[in-house]
């Protein structure tokens, strides 16, 4: 039987360990350093874990070769494009690109309050911010993507006779007539394997074990119509529960964790006067395909910090609220 480069061999054995992550390592370095020679590579690099073990793989492979393009959309969590500039661009010494258009980006989502819309206009705006920026760049003749083995499994077509469980961008979704070669040293790994192959390399814990983040942000987290006031508080209130969550041991126990403010405000109390604000909502999921999920329950000690610090410490925000619905009838993103 021929070889298939985007089938994982029967015999290939996951990687546990980190002895067996510096041996997929060596690897892929070597192979990426015959594919490239010396061009350049692009990739776009989101924060997220996959495009960041990519990035570091590929850094350890041909180093300023690869230009890295981080766009920020101001919808990221707090601290998180700081990161991506701190690890790649000062500790690791990336050839990196930081684009930030936060303004282009809530300019346009102004007074948009349907979802599917804001999603629509995040996504393309993007591509085109992307696009500008590599037309910028020259030399450029490879594109790197981090894809991963469950990309390639849910995007299997039709047409080899399995129903595609949903279709990834980056699986058979790029132009037809692109003029670059893909560069995807971890399209054969599962996703645990690759947070495995990102501590061997050196990435930060935080950013290996990052939760899985909406490719449109906090976008659809600040539901309804964004306003940059209560972005400005959702991305606080957020940054709260997931420090409250380390500190109590439960950053890795649950799979997602977030708050989302809906555009409603209520009647509340501060320093005895009547005070408008909207409500945080804290949302904890467990999953194992996130085609369902089951709520986490999280101490009420636990619970009570995080509503003391959120109405004390985020203007804006009076009421904090707690969403025990399953999926289903609930799915884990609100919007």
């Amino acid at each position: 039987m021929a070889y298939d480069p985007n089938k994982r061999p029967d015999d290939m054995a996951r990687i546990t360990t980190k002895e067996q992550a510096d041996a997929f390592i060596a690897e892929q370095v070597a192979a990426v350093r015959a594919q490239v020679g010396d061009k350049k590579v692009l990739l776009a690099l989101s924060g997220g874990v996959d495009s960041s073990v990519v990035a570091a793989l590929l850094i350890k492979a041909i180093g300023r070769q690869l230009v890295c393009v981080h766009v920020n959309h101001g919808l990221m969590r707090k601290g998180e494009s700081e990161q991506v500039i701190e690890v790649f661009g000062k500790e690791l010494d990336a050839n990196l690109v930081y684009i930030d258009a936060t303004d282009r980006f809530l300019d346009l989502l102004a007074g948009v309050s349907e979802p599917e819309r804001k999603r629509k206009i995040i996504g393309a705006e993007f591509i085109k911010v992307f696009d500008e920026e590599s037309a910028k760049l020259q030399g450029i003749e490879f594109l790197a993507q981090g894809t991963i083995y469950p990309d390639i499994l849910e995007s299997i077509k039709a047409a080899e006779g399995k129903k595609a469980v949903k279709s990834h961008h980056n699986v058979g979704g790029l132009p037809e007539d692109m003029k670059m070669a893909l560069v995807e040293p971890i399209k054969l790994l599962f996703k645990d394997e690759v947070r495995v192959v990102g501590e061997a390399l050196g990435l930060p814990h935080a950013m290996v074990y990052r939760q899985p983040f909406p490719g449109p942000g906090l976008g659809v987290r600040c539901l309804g119509a964004i306003t940059r006031d209560r972005l400005h508080a959702l991305r606080e209130a957020d940054a709260i529960l997931r420090e409250e969550f380390d500190i109590a041991g439960l950053a890795e126990k649950v799979w997602q964790y977030f708050i989302a403010i809906p555009d409603v405000k209520s009647v509340g109390v501060k320093n005895e006067s009547r005070y408008e604000g909207w409500p945080a909502i804290i949302r904890a999921v467990n999953t194992k395909d996130a085609m369902t999920a089951t709520i986490e329950e999280i101490p009420y000690a636990v619970l009570h910090k995080i509503v003391a610090r959120i109405t004390a410490e985020v203007e804006g925000i009076n009421r904090v609220l707690y969403d025990l619905t399953p999926k289903p009838t609930g799915t884990i993103e609100w919007e």
